[in-house]
């Protein structure tokens, strides 16, 4: 997001983080490229020691360097003089104000900076700032210090809900502690004494993007010796030691958004003895914990950092909500309390920005963590009647546009986070979708007219009619999926339908995403290089925001052909210059390099996505690209570009493929089970997929198989310094777009048709042996006769269905060449779900990516189907029925 609109011990304390067909020819591999010198050759032991958190703290990145630790309530950090949103600090700043026990990671607007506290010498001047430089500042996940030009040398470190600090003063009677509690505009401020070594109070705050105050943020802090003095300034507080004796004060402050109380005993539940070291070691553990369930070899070193630095960006949202007691503060304004299987209470969910990348990657890596958020999520909903857009600890900003907190829960459970309430959750996103609530802005006017008019001839709360469009259609499909997981495919159709709505403000004649008008007109004077009608973006850069159905897309624009036209203009330019092309430091264009492995162009994708990493994202805290991080969103973009795959489509597993920086990935899932992605060959300048193996079998496809994201496997790929490109071009081969009714069907026969299925192979027709209902009963081929055994159903939720029960790839999950194909009961599975191509006659299982086969391309009677690399060949072509 870019701008706004008005209308453990200690480890434990820190989260727990504990003979075969023929296939496409392939041109000749190129020789490996040579690997930098600074390649590393094993796995990072230590990742967290690769995170340097100043990366992004300019250029509008707006993170913050400070200490924290995963998805914690407490980040303490500096705050510099030109307060950028969100992170306060500013790599071209030279003046601290304070060191804030809050802070968002890389929004458009400011908020939290709470409480900062400002070590200074001599006479108090509440309006005091210090001077520093970066050569006397350190930043390490889990720590931060600065020595300031006063001389003091301040050290800070943090447990999930409590901060712990190291202040070296010079030896002097008057040792200073600035309390600034009317930082970034916070109201009704309390200071107390509480006794020699302790202070407490609180501030409400919020704000964000003017948004009213949203939530009351209360602190204790103790010292490990007595104050000398204290008093009182304009907008704060101050307490004075004396430190001729012993120079060293250290402070330890609990955190809490629901009392004083609460905040004293997260401190003395989460760090109780004054071992700053061991402190600071147990932070950079818990780090250590989450930042290792993605492995990496290979790279250079520059790569590795940034890599590691991204997904600890990632890592720092949504927050910790509830105390070390389970209280939190509910949307409702009342305290409760986190009870059943949910672990904690998390808030501040960016959610226009994290649905397309952070959401799936928290649920990847973290999926306690990402199940508690979803239950969050749940809870808001019971609580405030709607699902948060862009929440702010427990209270809706309404920034942004869009619909995205069902998204949000959907990605979270297509990635393998599932410890929820998922029917409370798929009951909540059925009514925020069909009901009017503060958040679907619009929906009556959509239900009328299937689109958003962008005239004013009517009362609207919405802005950005396409773009808002755009955004409901991806979320509804989100939405779909979700259900269609759970097995209500009642929902599932619903809401897939409606997802299509996109395509009433496609201009087939401009070949753009175009504003029409309430009489459904096309608004005059359209400028595809404007903002008006869009947000933060054009339509060139949102003609591509159909991530479910670019299937549906391109052939809306004319063919493959017409798209690949359309992204490489867009593409051509990576910066958003001119309004004509994508900005790849900003949303809406981030899904844009992925879109050629859907027209048979995977090469570009590789090609595209590298030059992103290469141009945007230096390991050099001083000249960073990419703008606001978002809460991790940018971040983990570059996290799944990295490890060569990317979560295109909202609310599914899906990956399309690019190709990794690194020669092995190994992602170890919450199942126990691994992701592994082996490339030898990796270098900078090889991006190009020469050849891959999925598990052992040869993998022509421009994308993974939906189960690869939670049940593992192992990706082999040979990596080139040019491009292949007869690799994965089929159309076979692209990921599954998604067209209505639930199902990944690209343009075919109507659902609900029934009569025979035939095979161009001899013309024999597809049969459950014997018309048995039986499960695994053989799905065969045999002369066309008309029987019960061969009436098959092209149902509305993908499945192909005999005698009521349906066609399945064998084992729940088996993808590999010659997996066989029964009849068993219908259960909503993948490996029950087939795609049909009306041009090749390819009837496709998503999940294996692989085609329904005739083996050997026999003729005979009673032979047994399975599933084979998709190839184009008779025994590979099918008629449904029409």
């Amino acid at each position: 997001m870019k701008r706004w609109r008005l209308p453990l011990a200690l480890s434990v304390m820190l989260l727990g983080l504990a003979a075969p067909t023929a296939a496409h020819a392939d041109t000749p591999v190129t020789a490996p490229a040579s690997r930098s010198a600074t390649a590393a050759a094993a796995a990072a032991a230590d990742p967290a020691s690769l995170v340097n958190p100043l990366l992004g703290t300019s250029n509008a990145g707006n993170t913050f360097p400070g200490a924290d630790t995963p998805f914690g309530m407490v980040s303490w950090s500096p705050d510099t003089s030109s307060r950028p949103p969100g992170g306060n600090y500013a790599y071209s700043d030279n003046v601290v104000t304070g060191f804030s026990l809050n802070h968002l990671s890389g929004p458009g607007c400011g908020a939290m900076g709470d409480i900062p506290v400002l070590p200074t010498t001599g006479t108090v001047d509440g309006a005091a700032t210090q001077t520093f430089s970066h050569s006397s500042e350190s930043a390490d996940a889990g720590a931060y210090a600065v020595t300031l030009g006063n001389g003091v040398k301040t050290e800070l470190t943090t447990t999930a809900r409590s901060g712990m600090a190291r202040f070296t003063f010079p030896s002097t009677t008057q040792a200073n502690l600035l309390f600034k509690l009317n930082a970034d505009k916070a109201t009704n401020l309390h200071f107390t004494k509480v006794s020699s070594t302790e202070v407490s109070g609180s501030v409400d705050a919020g704000l964000f993007c003017a948004s009213a105050p949203s939530y009351t943020a209360y602190f204790d802090m103790v010292f490990d010796q007595p104050m000398t003095g204290n008093g009182s300034f304009n907008g704060g507080n101050s307490v004075t030691f004396n430190t001729t004796g012993n120079r060293v004060v250290q402070a330890k402050v609990g955190l809490s958004y629901v009392s004083i109380a609460g905040a004293t005993a997260n401190r003395a539940a989460e760090n109780a003895g004054w071992d700053f070291n061991g402190t600071r070691t147990a932070a950079h553990n818990a780090w250590n914990s989450v930042l290792g369930k993605i492995a990496i070899s290979g790279g250079t070193s520059d790569q590795q950092k940034v890599f590691y630095t991204s997904l600890y960006h990632s890592l720092l949202h949504p927050n910790l909500l509830s105390d070390s007691d389970g209280k939190y503060w509910g949307f409702d304004h009342q305290v409760h309390t986190v009870s059943g299987r949910q672990k904690a209470q998390y808030g501040t969910y960016s959610g226009w920005d994290i649905y397309r990348t952070q959401a799936q990657l928290e649920a990847l890596v973290a999926p306690q963590q990402a199940s508690d958020s979803a239950q969050s999520l749940v809870n808001d909903y019971a609580q405030a009647g709607f699902f948060p857009k862009w929440s702010l600890n427990s209270a809706e900003t309404q920034v942004m546009n869009g619909d995205p907190g069902p998204a949000i829960v959907a990605d979270y459970y297509a990635f393998g986070a599932r410890d929820f309430d998922t029917s409370a959750a798929k009951n909540a996103m059925v009514k925020q979708g069909t009901t009017s609530n503060p958040i679907r802005m619009g929906l009556d006017l959509q239900t009328k007219y299937g689109y958003l008019p962008s005239d004013g001839s009517y009362p609207k709360d919405f802005y950005g009619s396409v773009a808002t469009l755009l955004e409901y259609s991806a979320q509804d499909f989100a939405t779909s999926a979700f259900a269609g997981a759970l097995g209500d495919t009642t929902t599932r159709s619903q809401f897939a339908n409606r997802a299509q709505d996109w395509r009433n403000v496609f201009n087939t004649s401009s070949g753009f995403m175009q504003p029409k008008q309430t009489n459904g007109s096309w608004t005059s004077g359209f400028n595809p290089t404007s903002s008006d009608q869009f947000v933060e973006g054009t339509s060139w850069q949102y003609t591509g925001a159909v991530p479910h159905n670019i299937r549906g897309l391109a052939d809306a624009m004319g063919g493959n052909a017409k798209m690949a036209t359309y992204l490489d203009s867009v593409l051509s330019d990576l910066g958003g210059s001119g309004g004509s092309h994508a900005d790849l430091g900003n949303e809406p264009s981030i899904e844009l390099p992925w879109e050629y492995d859907y027209i048979g162009q995977p090469w570009k994708t590789q090609q595209i996505v590298r030059k992103v990493q290469d141009q945007l994202w230096p390991n050099d805290p001083a000249n960073w690209k990419v703008g606001n991080d978002d809460l991790g969103t940018m971040s983990a973009w570059y996290v799944w570009s990295a490890m060569g795959f990317y979560p295109e489509t909202p609310g599914t597993s899906d990956l399309a493929l690019g190709s990794p920086l690194f020669t092995k990935v190994s992602v170890t899932l919450g199942n126990g089970k691994t992701i592994t992605v082996n490339a030898p060959q990796a270098a900078d300048n090889a991006p190009y997929v020469q050849s891959a193996t999925l598990n052992g079998a040869n993998w022509n496809n421009a994308y993974l198989p939906a189960s690869f994201a939670t049940g593992g496997g192992t990706l082999d790929l040979t990596l080139g310094t040019t491009a292949n490109t007869n690799w994965a071009t089929a159309a076979s081969s692209a990921p599954p777009s998604y067209n209505g009714d639930g199902g990944a069907k690209p343009p075919g026969p109507p659902a609900g048709r029934t009569g025979p299925v035939t095979s161009a192979n001899g013309g024999k027709c597809l049969d459950d042996n014997a018309a048995s209902t039986a499960n695994g009963s053989k799905i065969q081929i045999w002369s066309c006769n008309s029987s019960p055994a061969q009436q098959v159903t092209v149902a509305g939720d993908g499945t192909l269905r005999i005698l009521g029960k349906c066609v399945e790839v064998t084992g729940n999950g088996g993808s590999a060449n010659g997996t066989l194909v029964e009849l068993w009961d219908c259960n909503g599975g993948t490996n029950q779900k087939w795609t049909y191509t009306t041009s090749t006659g390819a009837v496709r299982n998503p999940q294996s990516g692989r085609c329904l086969d005739v083996p050997n391309a026999t003729t005979t009677d009673g032979t047994q189907l399975e599933i084979w690399d998709c190839n184009g060949a008779n025994n590979q072509k099918w008629s449904l029925p029409s």
